[in-house]
């Protein structure tokens, strides 16, 4: 399914919180070369591709950092190719 293949490429956010302690949501694990490779193709379609621009200045408009919308982006795009 979706969660295991984006686990797969390690692009899934691990959220880690115990008790009351309420850490940030990080991606690990997974196969690290693949989501070097699939980073700069999505660096390359957000530049080209009009729904990949058009999710990341999306998500850059509301606050996320850069590399989390890149990051978002490859999950969506890895989601739409399983």
């Amino acid at each position: 399914n979706n969660k295991e293949a984006s686990s797969l490429v390690g692009v899934a956010p691990m959220n880690k919180e115990s008790g009351r302690f309420k850490g940030q949501r990080k991606i690990q694990g997974g196969r690290h070369q693949v989501r070097t490779v699939l980073y700069m193709a999505m660096m390359s379609a957000i530049q080209s591709n009009p729904v990949f621009k058009a999710t990341y200045q999306r998500l850059v408009a509301a606050g996320k950092p850069k590399k989390v919308a890149i990051i978002a982006c490859i999950r969506k795009m890895v989601v739409t190719l399983n």
